[in-house]
């Protein structure tokens, strides 16, 4: 299997989870009707690696140029919408999900970066970029402040995902399993964040006493 059919793979996969727990994540924090649902699970889905296209200037971005893509996030919102108030016991399943989509998103952001041309530093803010954007613009849709800048542990794991694949790029012989180690690295340090309860370090200030 080649580097580029693995990216494309994870890159679906990324859409689905990230369209199924963005829907879930807007609706249980604002009332959605079924466009809402659906346009906001398709901006999660597809808002980071959109993001990635202009800044790479991969225009028009891939997402309007494959169809999968677009097909897959509405695929996955639709699910959402079904299933908009899930049951307590799926709320540890949206979690992982969210993990898994930043995990999936991160290295095939930081992959597509590399594969049009850009150096290892640039191809890991843009895995980064493409697995936290979709979310960020979505939070900003429903007036929410941004997971990655209230302190929780998110865009560091998609950072270090992403470092971790891009360092083990040498060859499509590597690529494969290093896609796949750059991954399972992002979700297992998410994983141990959500588990207990990690957080970003904040820089303290002092409020009072300023006018």
């Amino acid at each position: 299997m080649t580097v580029t059919a693995v990216v494309l793979a994870l890159d679906l996969l990324g859409i689905f989870a990230f369209a199924v727990n963005g829907a879930l994540t807007a609706a249980r924090k604002v009332r959605l009707d079924i466009v809402g649902i659906l346009t906001l699970g398709m901006v999660t889905a597809v808002g980071g690696g959109m993001l990635r296209d202009v800044l790479i200037g991969a225009i028009p971005p891939l997402a309007f140029t494959y169809w999968p893509y677009l097909a897959v996030a509405a695929a996955g919102s639709m699910i959402a919408f079904f299933i908009s108030r899930p049951p307590r016991f799926l709320n540890r399943a949206i979690l992982v999900l969210d993990a898994a989509g930043l995990s999936l998103f991160c290295v095939a952001g930081a992959y597509r970066a590399l594969n049009f041309g850009l150096d290892p530093g640039p191809a890991i803010v843009l895995g980064a970029v493409t697995a936290v954007g979709g979310g960020t613009i979505r939070d900003m849709m429903i007036r929410e402040v941004p997971t990655i800048l209230v302190g929780e542990l998110y865009a560091i794991p998609a950072l270090v995902g992403a470092a971790v694949a891009v360092a083990m790029v040498q060859d499509e012989v590597l690529g494969v399993p290093g896609a796949v180690i750059g991954a399972l690295v992002c979700f297992g340090i998410r994983i141990a964040a959500i588990r207990y309860r990690l957080n970003a370090p904040t820089a303290r200030t002092r409020l009072d006493g300023l006018s």
